[in-house]
This record gives structure tokens, sequence and C-alpha cells, in this order.
């Protein structure tokens, strides 16, 4: 095979990724089912597909899926620390995929692998953080107009992209498969949960268990983070701004704490909120000696690094693979990867299974807009419920589960009025 367009780091780690490649496919049915069907239908033939997403086992699975469908795809990291390069090399060597990605590379070559994406001219992007949108809309203008749509991965990029349709900036359709009930319900929550867990312990291998854990924000990702340091062992504390959300934390048990009380208490602290600067000077002024943070949301701006890197005055060193020591006046705090997703900077991010669904949602996705683009406006859509049913139906399927059926007396039932008690 002819090696397409590419930067990777080394096409000799490709056998190595396929491995790992096959070893996820086989806890993604899902996908799997999906990628049979649109190899005999072809649903997404003349669509050039612009993804970002993070360069993993499970995206390269996506990526075959996309593939078998009848797509271009050429594909870009969504995080400089995110890729598996092994991954990257196989994807390129073995199926033919153009892949621009390398773990640990710099800002001026994340843009420029950016760029090279932008360059195969995309019908249709594949976000998960919205910077390939972003990029085309500020820096490639001229280009959005050949866009007939485009699909986003992760709470950030909603939010960006709903900023972006409020100022009648947008200047095409975005379903927000962030917003399937079978992607953040499970995804969200119960991967994000794991994997941050699973980064924390690979980076630092510290104990759980009695340790003083502040999360910071408790939505579907708060929650699972929360859920999973509770189990194993750990006195958790919760950190937000809604009051519903605040609320529903102190009633499923943890305690809740602004920022200020919560950084002279905890010992862990991790943030998962999608917003800028939650732990502060202030806040790192607070913290005790052997103090650690991460980060599980999108961007590495939920820690104030700029401020903690001041206060170290250059004292600042690795002390484990993935764990820098910032030493601010004799007290030593720790950061994970470098401040970016912890799941994925020092971990392989979500387990296969759960991705399963959310990149099912990503494929049928794109066969929905590839069918039905015309039909829509220039805003963000939620994943057709359809969609979401199937994705749950199939999910369930690999799993022997069937389910039952209203009889006609139940479906007559529930679509009257008249009965009463």
């Amino acid at each position: 095979m002819t090696s397409p367009n590419h930067d990777v780091t080394n096409l000799e780690l490709a056998a190595e990724g396929v491995r790992r490649i096959e070893w996820a496919e086989r806890e993604m049915p899902v996908l799997r089912s999906i990628r049979e069907r649109f190899a005999k239908e072809r649903p997404l033939a003349g669509l050039r597909i612009g993804a970002c997403l993070h360069v993993t086992t499970e995206t390269a699975n996506l990526m075959r899926t996309l593939a078998a469908g009848g797509a271009e795809v050429a594909l870009a990291a969504s995080n400089p620390l995110s890729t598996q390069d092994d991954v990257a090399a196989a994807l390129v060597a073995n199926y033919g995929i153009p892949v621009h990605a390398r773990r640990g590379e710099d800002r001026d070559t994340y843009y420029r692998h950016l760029n090279s994406v932008a360059d195969t001219h995309p019908t249709l992007t594949m976000d998960d953080g919205c910077d390939l949108v972003s990029l085309l809309h500020q820096e490639r203008p001229g280009q959005v107009g050949e866009v007939v749509a485009g699909t986003e991965e992760t709470t950030t990029g909603v939010i960006r992209l709903r900023a972006m349709a409020a100022d009648n900036a947008l200047g095409y359709p975005v379903i927000a498969v962030n917003e399937a009930q079978t992607k953040h319900l499970f995804d969200n929550r119960y991967g994000t949960g794991q994997s941050t867990l699973d980064g924390i312990l690979r980076a630092t291998n510290l104990l759980i268990a009695g340790r003083n854990v502040v999360v910071a924000g408790y939505g579907w990702v708060g929650k699972g983070i929360a859920s999973r340091m509770h189990g194993h062992g750990g006195h958790v504390a919760i950190v937000e701004i809604d009051p519903i959300r605040a609320l529903e934390a102190l009633m499923d048990g943890f305690q809740v704490m602004t920022a200020g009380q919560a950084a002279a208490w905890g010992d862990l602290f991790v943030t998962a909120t999608g917003n800028v600067n939650v732990f502060r000077r202030e806040h790192f002024e607070s913290m005790h000696d052997g103090a650690t943070m991460a980060n599980s949301g999108h961007f590495d701006a939920e820690l104030d690094l700029a401020a903690l890197r001041q206060m170290a005055e250059g004292h600042v060193r690795d002390v484990r693979e993935n764990v820098q020591e910032f030493d601010v006046g004799g007290k030593r705090l720790h950061l994970i990867a470098e401040g970016r997703l912890v799941n994925l900077g020092a971990a392989e991010g979500h387990p296969a299974a759960v991705m399963d669904m959310s990149f099912a949602n990503q494929a049928l996705a794109a066969e929905y807009v590839a069918q039905h683009h015309a039909e829509l406006g220039k805003r963000v859509y939620g994943v057709p419920p359809a969609i979401d049913a199937e994705v749950a139906r199939l999910k369930l399927a690999s799993f022997g589960i069937t389910l039952d059926a209203m009889t006609p007396e139940q479906v007559e039932y529930m679509a009257a009025w008249k009965h009463g008690t």
C-alpha cells in the first residue's frame, strides 16, 4: 500500500498499532456492525471528512468505519499529548488513512497538522473541541462554504459551537454528538470517570483511600470522577457554581465547597468544568505541601498554569513520568500531564466498550448529515432520537439482551387521556 500524505512519528510502529487497534475492535461490536453495513451500502461516498480527534485505538476503528462507508478521511490530533504513535503509524501504513499527529507535538506543529487536514478541503468536519471548525471559520473562511455539515464529540466543543451560533458566526450545521444520551450518560460518566482515575494512578501511584479529593464541576464528567474516587475510598468534595448540580452532589453524599474552602482541604484536585482558571493563584497559595492537581476538561486552561509557573520562579522539575513538581516557597505542588486531559495524557483514554457507543453515534451522525444536510440550518443540533435509540439497541444486542415491546392495549392506553382513577 502506498502511504498517503502524513506526518507521524515512526511508521515502523505500525505492527504494534494494528495489534492494539484489533484488540480495541473486540470491545466495539456496535461500531463493527455499522462498519459491515457501511461497507455494503457506502452511504458516505463522495464525502471528504476532516477529523480532529484523539488519535487512539478507538478512533482508529471509527476512521476505518468512515472509510468503509466510502468517505475520504484525513485525521489530525485534537490534543498534543493524546496521540498514540503506533496507532497513527498503523492508520497510515496499514489502513491508508492520512494522519497528521505526533505525541508531544508543540503548538506550531499542532496547528500545522490542523491546516494539513484543512488542505484536503473537507465537506464534513468531525471535531473534538471545535479547533478544526474554529480554524476554518477564522483563518480559512473561503472554505466554510465547502462544508455541508459537521459533528462535535465533546462538551467543550459544543459550548464553543453554541457561542458561534449565538453570534451568527457558524457557517454550517453541526450535530452535537456529545448530547446523545448514549454518549454523555456513558462516555462522559463511566468512560471519563474510569480513565481519569486510571491516568492519575498511572502517573502518581497515589492511594486514593482516605485522601481528600476535590472535583471541580458536577456535570456528567464530574459525576463520573466523583463516583470513582468515592468507590476507591476517597473523601470527595464538589466545587460547583450551579445550585441544582451542587444540591444534587450534596444529596449524592458528597461535600460541597467553594474553591477557596476546597483549596485548603484537598489533597488531590481534578477539574472538569470546561471553564478557565478554576483554580488560581489564591487557591495555590492555600494548598498544602504535596497537593496534586489534574485536569479532565478538554483544554489545559482550567488550572492557571501561568500563575503557578510564576509562583515557582523556575523551580520546576519532573519527579515522575507525567508529573511536574512546582516548588512554591518551599511548598511542593504537583501537576499531572502538564494540565492537559489527564485520562489521555497519562493513560489510554476511555475503555473501548464505552467509545463503541460514542463513535457509533459519530458514524451514524455522519450518515444522517450526508442524507439530510440540505434540510438543516446553520446551527447546533442534537443527535436524532432514532440514532440514539438504535445505538442503545445495538449495544444491548451485543450483550444478548432483548427488550419487551408494548402490547396494542398498552400502546392505546399510553396515547389516551380519558383513562382515570
